[in-house]
This record gives C-alpha cells, structure tokens and sequence, in this order.
C-alpha cells in the first residue's frame, strides 16, 4: 500500500503540495485530469482552493476526490 495524504496545499497552476505519511512532500499536476468528467469543475479556482485531507487523500467541497494511490504514483 502506498503512502496516505496527511496535509495538502493548493498551489497556482493547478497544483497540489502534498505530505505523505512517509513524510514525502511531493507536487501533483492536476491540470491533466481538468478535461475529463466531473473534474472540470476544479476548473473554479475557488473550489480548487478548498481542497483538503479527509481519509487519506484529497477531497474538495463537492466530494470530488482523487485515490489516494493515484496522487502518491502520479506525483513528484
């Protein structure tokens, strides 16, 4: 099992800080996902801002969220 989301911070250009429970601090590049289904409302740079930690992963106020396996893979 990968590593699990302990804190986030959105950054400009549709990035994401992210602390692992591991203790790696990685970015994630959302924008590749901002064109595909119901992520293109993380286009709203408000609701992007308002991501946070909730069982180890990232999730934003309209529940969206991503596997926590996928941000921990697909970041660097």
């Amino acid at each position: 099992m990968n590593p699990r989301v302990k804190q986030v911070t959105p950054l400009g250009n549709y990035e994401l800080q992210i602390v692992f429970s591991n203790q790696e601090v990685r970015l994630f590049d959302v924008k590749p996902y901002l064109d595909k289904g119901i992520f293109e409302e993380l286009k709203d740079i408000s609701l992007f801002n308002s991501a946070k930690v909730f069982n180890g992963t990232v999730t934003w106020n309209n529940e969206l969220d991503f596997c926590p396996d996928t941000l921990y893979l697909e970041s660097k």
